[in-house]
């Protein structure tokens, strides 16, 4: 089976959810499903490879709160540190903090001062590009922090809403699924 078929088979439509006329896509049976889960890990964890297959990032950032459940696994397998962007007041001490729009409100992320060092390599993981706000936040704090990006890689990306050209022409973009 495929990577494409895996996933239209563990990701369900809900419509009109979270408001009418959103087809809200639920990967809950995808990370219940330890192959579909173990093979999305994997896929998503490539765009932290060189061509070679070796890990060229030193963290994995995953934003909240379904890029945490992404990233994580995806930091054990690059052999990388997972670090959390979290939503305003989430974390205890120093943070850089952005502003920004998504599709249904604004938000703020953090990331702790700390928490990436200069000169470090990153990747970024998340559950869906959207609006590219959440992303582009994150590359932002990611840069604060003297950080480079590295890449961004998403599970899937909403192609209506053009979320890359929120990000830039330089940071790569992998998305495992478009719709």
């Amino acid at each position: 089976m495929t990577l494409t078929e895996t996933l239209d088979r563990l990701i369900i439509d809900v419509p009109d959810f979270p408001e009418p006329g959103v087809v809200f896509k639920d990967i809950t049976p995808l990370l219940a499903d330890h192959d579909g889960f173990t093979e999305v890990v994997q896929a998503l964890a490539a765009a932290g490879r060189d061509e070679a297959g070796r890990p060229v990032v030193d963290k994995v950032l995953g934003m909240e709160a379904r890029g945490f459940i992404l990233a994580a696994p995806v930091a054990l397998a690059l052999g990388a540190g997972f670090v959390p962007v979290r939503k305003a007041g989430k974390l205890p001490r120093e943070t850089h903090a952005v502003s920004y729009s998504l599709e249904y409100g604004n938000a703020t992320l953090e990331l702790h001062q700390d928490a990436v060092a200069p000169g470090e390599r990153v990747l970024l993981i998340d559950d869906v590009l959207a609006t590219g706000g959440t992303v582009a936040a994150t590359v932002d704090l990611a840069r604060r922090s003297g950080a480079e990006v590295v890449g961004v890689a998403v599970l899937m990306e909403l192609d209506a809403l053009d979320g890359r050209a929120a990000i830039g022409d330089d940071v790569p973009v992998t998305a495992l699924m478009r719709v």
